[in-house]
């Protein structure tokens, strides 16, 4: 993969979150009560996942998000703070406490509930208070842990100024027509892709939004069709433990690659390179990588 000389500039708008990981025998089914051999918490959401994925490999990131005044919030500021991201435009609020989301993990599979609290109260407005970034901009990058009204803005806003947009179609909503048409970029996981374009084949929606749709899969596998072919990439191996934080990784490693012109496979390798090693560690942020871990000293 060739990285150019010139920093690539990301905005990243989307969500935060403090993680609790509950570690189990099995998932409880209703009506059951399950003992946990631990408890952990992580820094998530996939907006702060993205901003720090992509700060770690080397882009220049501003994030926009929202969290609330209280102290899981501060402990979110510092923390993207400290991983470089600029945070001059994140919102405190006291109309709602920080997000979080609690995970139940048994065999290798993750339940998942999210508790969105202040990432619904971000709003059109927070993100036009920061325009003067979009001039100046590579990419934008967005995930659904947001209001859509914020998604659809953000993406207008990024049109006009004529700027790159991905988009990590999770948790998955339906996208209007518009937005896949304006983006560069989708990922999406495979059982989710219904929801997001509508019940057509998988290869019928892939064909249909050729070097644009790219459908992820738990194993680590990426699914895309070039315009003339259907292409897959696969890595993983048995160190493949921890799911949680794949898709932000992927995307990512996809979006600076993209920055620095690499082509379409190139990008899908990449991003599945940076997704391996996230799985490798607890957390959807302690495994994510560094730029230096991909070149050759």
């Amino acid at each position: 993969m060739k990285i150019s000389s010139e920093q690539p500039k990301i905005i990243v708008v989307g969500s935060s979150s403090i993680d609790l990981v509950l570690n189990t025998e099995h998932h409880p089914l209703p009506n059951e009560t399950v003992m946990a051999q631990k408890s952990e918490s992580f820094f998530g959401g996939k907006g702060a996942n993205q901003a720090v994925g992509t700060s770690r490999l080397g882009a220049s990131v501003y994030f926009i998000g929202c969290v609330g005044m209280d102290p899981l919030g501060q402990q979110i500021l510092r923390n993207l703070v400290d991983e470089g991201v600029n945070v001059g435009y994140v919102v405190e609020t006291e109309d709602a406490a920080t997000g979080t989301a609690y995970v139940t993990a048994a065999h290798g599979k993750n339940s998942i509930v999210v508790v969105p609290a202040s990432n619904y109260c971000l709003q059109p407005k927070h993100v036009e208070v920061a325009e003067k970034f979009f001039s100046t901009t590579d990419l934008v990058l967005l995930q659904l842990e947001i209001p859509m009204d914020v998604v659809e803005y953000t993406v207008k806003l990024a049109k006009r100024h004529e700027k790159k947009i991905g988009i990590y179609a999770a948790p998955a909503k339906k996208l209007s027509q518009q937005i896949i048409e304006s983006v560069d970029f989708i990922v999406s996981k495979s059982n989710e892709l219904s929801i997001v374009f509508g019940d057509e084949p998988r290869e019928e929606i892939l064909r249909k939004y050729p070097n644009k749709l790219f459908v992820r899969d738990d194993s680590n596998s990426t699914t895309y069709f070039n315009g003339s072919e259907m292409k897959y990439y696969r890595n993983d191996h048995d160190s493949v433990l921890h799911k949680m934080g794949m898709g932000d990784a992927f995307t990512s490693g996809f979006a600076v690659a993209f920055c620095h012109g690499n082509s379409i496979d190139e990008c899908v390798k990449f991003g599945n390179d940076v997704s391996l090693k996230v799985a490798k560690n607890r957390g959807s942020q302690r495994g994510l990588p560094y730029l230096k871990d991909f070149i050759e000293s």
